[in-house]
């Protein structure tokens, strides 16, 4: 089943960049931005916009679908990247956490320009 874009749990964003991210709030849809699972338990039609026409300009078009093997290969390529990039992030927050902790840090922090 394509995604539901009337469901509550959709959303679509665009980025100055030109990139859209089309996606289930709730991560239900394995397959997304290309399908919903069949029977979806938290599928709720959207109350606020029932019977309007989105334009192309709200929700732009679902991006070609890779043949069935290229989905899950895609999606695991993706996770692969972030899983990845993971611990870089979590290190650069620890040493501004670090640094935030530290008594320089903190006496920065007190007597800091307005």
């Amino acid at each position: 089943m394509p995604m539901r874009e009337e469901c509550k749990q959709f959303e679509s964003r665009s980025y100055a960049n030109g990139e859209t991210v089309r996606k289930c709030n709730l991560d239900l849809a394995p397959e997304a931005p290309w399908r919903c699972p069949e029977n979806c338990p938290s599928y709720e039609r959207r109350l606020a916009d029932v019977d309007w026409q989105h334009g192309p300009l709200i929700i732009p078009p679902t991006p070609p679908e890779p043949q069935a093997e290229a989905i899950a290969e895609l999606l695991d390529e993706a996770e692969d990247i972030v899983n990845a990039v993971g611990p870089e992030i979590l290190a650069e927050f620890a040493a501004q956490e670090k640094k935030a902790n530290s008594p320089l840090g903190r006496l920065k922090r007190r007597f800091r320009r307005s």
